[in-house]
C-alpha cells in the first residue's frame, strides 16, 4: 500500500486537526457513514483496457472481449467466466440492527450471481479493554444463516454472559465466524455495536485492527481500517503524534522516534452521523519497540516461516485458503520468543484465483488469523505461486491457460498483493528497460515490483526479499515441469523460480551496499522458491530436472538464460558477498537446512561451469512447514549436503548475538524441537 508521503505528512499536521474537528462536528462531506464495500474488479470491468506487449502475441480483442490466440494451430481461446465461491465484499457490508440484536447479509449483492451462503453463524463477544490478545469467546449457541443472512440476538449475552460489560456501557465487540453448509470455515469477522434507546445498532470499529510495520531505531508504519469514513488520532506514551482522516483506511508514518524504546500506542477513530449528530468512537491499544541503532550489535532474534495455505484436517486448518490454526501458533510463539521480527515468504493464501475478490477474502482470512499479535510483532511476506491472480482462458484443462491480469499497474497479482500489505518501497520498479523488454521507451509492459521486492535492517542483519514468481502463470510451470505433458506455452509470462534481470540488478546493487557497510555483518536472501529443492519441487523450483529449457517467454520469445544459467548467476552473486549466511525459502512443505559447498553436486551434465560456481559455503534454510500439505524427502544430486529434514510443522528462530547466530527450530503444534 501506499506510505503517506511527506509532503502530505506535513500538510496533515497543520490541518487535518481541523479536519477532525469538523468530522466530529458533523459537517456534510466530511463524516457520512457509507456502506461497507471491497474493491471487486471483474473481468467485464477490465475487459477493453490495453493489452500489455508482453501479451500482445496471443491476447487479442474479439468482440470487446479477451481471447486468447494461438496462430500456428489456428485456434481461439475464450475467457473463463470468474465463478469464485465467495468474495470479501460479502463479508463487509453493513450490518443492521433491532431490539433484539443485529442482522447479517453475507448475500454478494452481484447480478452475476448471488454466490449464498447457507450454513452457521458462531459469535462471542470480544475483550478489547483488558485483553492483550483480543479474540472472541464464542457463546454456547451458534445461528443459522439461511440464503447467506443471519440474525444475532445479543440479548442472550446478558448477565452471567455478558463478558464484557456491554450492558452497562451501551457498547461492545462481537467477534463471529461463518461457516458454510459443509462445515467449512469461511470467514472471521468482528463488529463493534452500540445498544441506545432499547435498540442494537452498528458502531465505528476496526474491520483491520492496527498492526504495527517497517520498524527501524527511529520510524515504523502503523496501519488499521475502520468500518466507515472516520478521522483518527495516534498517541505514543500518551502524546499525540498524528492525525488523519476522514479515511477507511490509514498507514500512519511514525518518525523520530528514540532507538530501543518501548512505545505503548492509543489509535482513537472518530465519526459523526450527519443526519442525527451522534458522535461514534472506538479505540485499541498496544505496545511496540523500536530498533537498535545500526551496527549496535544487540541480541536479539527473528523468526522465519512459509507456506500457511490451507491444510488438511478440518477446522482451523482451512479457513478459506489459510491454515488459520498453524498460522496463530506460529506468529504467537514468535512474539513468545521475543522476535523482533516475523519473516514470511510466500504462499500465504491457497490463492491461484481468477477473481480478485476471491484473493481478497483469502488474503483478509490470512491478516484476520495473526491479527491479534501484528500490534506488536512486525510480519514481512511476499509472493509465492499460490499468489498468482489470472485470466483464464479456457482449453478444456482443469487449470486453463493463464496469464497475470492487467493492467498491471492496478489488478496485476502483483498490484493486488501490495494493495493489501504494508511493506518497504525501496525495490526495483519493475522489469521496464530490460534488453527483452518488447517496448523499451513506454514504461507499464511489466507489473510493478512494489512492496513484492524490497531490503530492510534490523541492526547488524539486513534481509533482502525477492519476487520469484514475478509475472506468474501457472499453466506456464506447467509446460516446463510436465516437459510438456500437460500446461502451455501460449500466454507466456514469467517462470516459477525465475528472478528476471532488472531484479537481479537490483540484487547486486543491494548487496554490495550492504556488503560495504560496516555495521552490517549478516546477509539472508529471501525467495519463496527453493534454490536447491528437496522434497516437492524438483520438477521447478530452481531445478526443472536439471534442465535449462525453462525460461521466462516475452511477447512470445524465451529470454536468453535458462533457468540453471539463471539460477547459477543467483548464487555466483551470493558467493561474491562474503555477508551473504543464508538464503531463506519456502515452496516445499517441509524444512530443510542445507549447506551447499563449492564441493557439491549442483550442475546438471552438460552444464558445469568452467572453474568452481563457489568458493565457500552457502546455507539454504527452507521452511514451507507453516500449514500447507506435506511434502517428503526426494533424492536429488546434493542429498548428501541436507543436514536435517523434517515434516513437521515449524517455526525458525534466528538468535542473533553480535557477530554470532544460533539456529533454534520449534514446531509450533507441540512445542518440540525441530533442529
Amino acid at each position: 500500500m501506499d506510505l503517506v508521503n511527506r509532503s502530505r505528512r506535513f500538510f496533515c499536521a497543520c490541518v487535518l486537526v481541523v479536519l477532525a474537528a469538523l468530522a466530529l462536528l458533523g459537517v456534510p462531506g466530511l463524516s457520512l457513514l457509507p456502506a461497507h464495500g471491497g474493491n471487486n474488479h471483474t473481468a467485464d470491468a477490465e475487459s477493453m483496457a490495453a493489452i500489455p506487449e508482453v501479451f500482445s502475441h496471443a491476447v487479442k480483442y474479439q468482440d470487446q472481449q479477451l481471447v486468447l490466440h494461438d496462430e500456428e494451430k489456428g485456434v481461439t481461446y475464450s475467457l473463463r467466466e470468474e465463478k469464485p465461491d465467495y468474495l470479501l465484499a460479502q463479508f463487509t457490508r453493513a450490518v443492521s440492527g433491532d431490539q433484539q440484536g443485529l442482522s447479517f447479509d453475507f448475500t454478494s449483492g452481484e447480478s452475476s450471481g448471488e454466490n449464498k451462503i447457507n450454513g452457521t453463524l458462531y459469535f462471542g463477544l470480544i475483550d478489547t479493554t483488558n485483553s492483550r490478545y483480543p479474540l472472541p469467546v464464542y457463546f454456547k449457541k451458534s445461528v443459522s444463516i439461511i440464503d447467506g443472512k443471519a440474525k444475532v440476538n445479543l440479548k442472550q449475552l446478558s448477565g452471567k454472559y455478558d463478558a464484557t460489560g456491554w450492558r452497562k456501557s451501551g457498547r461492545g465487540e462481537l467477534g463471529y465466524r461463518v461457516v458454510n453448509a459443509k462445515g467449512q470455515m469461511i470467514f472471521d469477522g468482528q463488529v463493534s455495536f452500540l445498544y441506545q434507546a432499547g435498540a442494537f445498532r452498528e458502531s465505528l470499529g476496526f474491520v483491520r485492527s492496527p498492526s504495527i510495520h517497517n520498524i527501524t531505531a527511529t520510524s515504523a508504519v502503523l496501519a488499521f481500517e475502520t468500518n466507515f469514513n472516520s478521522s483518527a488520532t495516534v498517541r505514543l506514551n500518551g502524546k499525540i503524534v498524528a492525525q488523519q482522516g476522514p479515511a477507511r483506511r490509514f498507514e500512519v508514518s511514525l518518525n523520530n522516534l528514540l532507538p530501543e524504546h518501548k512505545y505503548l500506542y492509543r489509535v482513537e477513530v472518530f465519526a459523526s452521523d450527519e443526519h442525527n449528530g451522534q458522535v461514534y468512537q472506538n479505540v485499541r491499544r498496544a505496545s511496540f519497540t523500536t530498533a537498535p541503532l545500526a551496527g549496535s550489535r544487540r541480541s536479539f532474534s527473528f523468526a522465519y516461516a512459509s507456506d500457511s495455505r490451507r491444510g488438511q484436517g478440518g477446522g482451523e486448518r482451512d479457513i478459506f485458503g489459510v491454515n488459520a490454526y498453524m498460522l496463530k501458533k506460529l506468529t504467537a510463539l514468535a512474539l513468545s520468543r521475543n522476535a523482533a521480527f516475523l519473516q514470511f515468504s510466500g504462499d500465504l493464501i491457497d490463492g491461484r484465483s481468477n477473481s480478485i475478490g476471491e484473493q481478497q477474502l483469502q488474503y483478509r482470512n490470512w491478516q484476520h488469523a495473526i491479527a491479534p499479535f501484528t500490534g506488536e510483532l512486525p510480519v514481512y511476506t511476499t509472493m509465492g505461486n499460490h499468489e498468482g491472480l489470472f485470466y483464464t482462458f479456457e482449453d478444456g484443462s482443469a487449470t486453463g491457460i493463464n496469464i497475470d491480469r492487467f493492467p498491471f499497474a492496478s489488478v496485476s497479482a502483483e498490484a493486488v498483493f501490495a494493495d493489501t500489505f504494508v511493506l518497504p518501497e525501496n525495490g526495483p520498479l519493475s522489469e521496464d528497460g530490460a534488453a527483452y523488454d518488447p517496448n523499451p521507451g513506454v514504461f507499464g509492459d511489466f507489473p510493478p515490483y512494489k512492496e513484492t521486492v524490497y531490503s530492510y535492517r534490523y541492526d547488524n542483519v539486513a534481509m533482502v526479499v525477492l519476487n520469484s514468481n514475478y509475472l506468474f502463470s501457472r499453466s506456464f510451470k506447467y509446460w516446463f515441469a510436465s516437459q510438456g505433458k500437460k500446461g502451455s506455452l501460449l500466454g507466456g509470462g514469467g517462470l516459477h523460480g525465475y528472478i528476471m534481470d532488472q531484479q537481479m540488478a537490483w540484487l547486486e546493487q543491494t548487496l554490495n551496499a550492504y556488503q560495504s557497510d560496516d555495521t552490517i555483518d549478516f546477509i539472508f536472501v529471501t525467495q519463496h522458491t527453493p534454490v536447491f529443492p528437496n522434497g516437492g519441487h524438483k520438477s521447478d523450483g530452481m531445478w526443472y530436472y536439471g534442465s535449462n529449457i525453462p525460461r521466462p517467454h516475452i511477447a512470445g520469445l524465451g529470454l536468453s538464460r535458462g533457468i540453471i544459467e539463471q539460477r547459477n548467476k543467483l548464487l555466483g552473486l551470493m558467493d561474491r558477498h562474503s555477508k551473504v549466511f543464508a538464503i531463506l525459502t519456502g515452496d516445499e512443505h517441509n524444512y530443510a537446512r542445507t549447506l551447499i559447498t563449492p564441493d557439491s553436486d549442483i550442475h546438471p551434465p552438460g552444464l558445469v561451469p568452467g572453474g568452481k560456481l563457489l568458493t565457500r559455503p552457502i546455507w539454504q534454510i527452507n521452511n514451507g512447514a507453516a500449514g500447507a500439505p506435506y511434502y517428503a524427502q526426494e533424492k536429488l544430486p546434493w542429498s548428501s549436503d541436507v543436514v536435517t529434514f523434517s515434516m513437521q510443522h515449524a517455526l525458525v528462530l534466528f538468535h542473533v548475538n553480535g557477530k554470532e547466530i544460533q539456529l533454534e527450530v520449534v514446531d509450533p503444534d507441540t512445542l518440540s524441537r525441530v533442529d
